[in-house]
Order: structure tokens, then sequence, then C-alpha cells
């Protein structure tokens, strides 16, 4: 697999880690372990134990195979989630891919914490709910929406917003007594850390 400006790492399609025990907590879990929470976040929120976690990181970590997670919409700017396991330098990539484009444009990275541009709940829903069957990707638009979900820095959220992500979870394996509260933590967490710059621009409008 080649990405424009990763022409040296070892990428591999990680489409398919998306069903294995382990890989929701791996992928959500760290936007809740800043020390705001009252309880501490663990793997069981999303279904998983602390063994199905383990053996997956190991996977999604290793520097011999940087997974990449490619969800690509019909109509649109799409995004691709990568997976940088260079030692010493690891984090993960958040890049959009824009029509007419040969080259994915890096908007965000989470490396302990937050950094680049973010998107609206508006507009992660609409990459959710818009995947193209065309191209090669994550079809499921509830995986979509939690694979984009790190990019929100919405603090001005609708009513329907938690519903929304309570049913994602629970469609990926996230227990159904507890994928609401599961869902609140991650919200808290995003939009805590939310800021608002009136001249911003949406990554999504193609500038």
């Amino acid at each position: 697999m080649l990405i424009k400006g990763y022409d040296d790492g070892p990428l591999v399609a990680g489409e398919s880690l998306l069903a294995r025990p382990g890989f929701w907590s791996n992928y959500l879990l760290a936007m809740c372990s800043d020390g705001a929470c009252a309880e501490r976040p663990v793997p069981e929120w999303f279904g998983d134990d602390g063994a199905d976690a383990d053996a997956l990181g190991e996977v999604l970590f290793d520097p011999e195979h940087w997974p990449v997670f490619r969800v690509p919409v019909k109509d649109g700017p799409g995004a691709v989630v990568i997976y940088r396991n260079l030692v010493g330098d690891y984090g993960t990539d958040y890049l959009l891919t824009h029509p007419g484009r040969t080259y994915a444009q890096q908007i965000a990275s989470w490396e302990g914490d937050f950094s680049g541009i973010g998107l609206t709940w508006h507009e992660l829903i609409h990459v959710a709910d818009n995947p193209s069957s065309t191209a090669e990707g994550v079809q499921d638009t509830s995986a979509r929406l939690l694979l984009v979900l790190p990019l929100l820095t919405d603090p001005d959220l609708p009513e329907a917003a938690p519903a929304r992500l309570t049913a994602a979870l629970t469609v990926v394996g996230a227990p159904q007594n507890t994928a609401s509260a599961t869902a609140e933590h991650l919200l808290a967490h995003l939009t805590g850390r939310s800021r608002h710059d009136p001249t911003w621009k949406s990554p999504l409008s193609g500038s």
C-alpha cells in the first residue's frame, strides 16, 4: 500500500482488524485516559478484556507493519487513519483524501494528545453515512463513525449525538447496558478539549 508522504513506512491494510476483539478499546480508550474520569477507563467498556486489548495492541503498534484504515466517501473528501509505528515516534495520523488529488492531506495526529484540525459532529456524520461502494475501505457506518470520532472538535453537539454514538458502540460490540455511559465519557473528553476559532475553515472544504 502506498500513500504519499509515507513512502518509507510498511503500510498494510488494517480494515480486517476492526472485527478483532480488543480493537476498539485500543483505538478509543486512550481518549479517556487523561485523569478526568471519575472511574478508571477499562477495555470492558468496549466489550473487550485486558488480554484481548494487549494482544491486539501488539499488532496495531508493530514497527514492521503500520495498519491503515480507509474511510472513503462517495461525494467528497474521505479519511485515512494510519498507525505511524516509528520506533521512538509512535502516533496515529489522520489524513483526508480529496477527489481529483493524488495525495492525502494530513490534518491531525494523536501522540498521547490531539493536535491539528478537527471536524464538526455534522461533518463526521456526513463522512460516516456516505461510504463509497467503488473504493476499498470501511463500509459499515458505525465503524466509520468511530474511526473518525477522534477528529471531533465541536463543543456544540446536537441532542441526537449521544444516542447515535451509543448505537455505533453497540454495533461494534460494546455492552448494551454500558454503551450509553461509554458514549458520554467519550463525548465529554472530546468536547472538553474542543476549541473554536472564528477564522477556522473546515478541511472538508478542500482548502
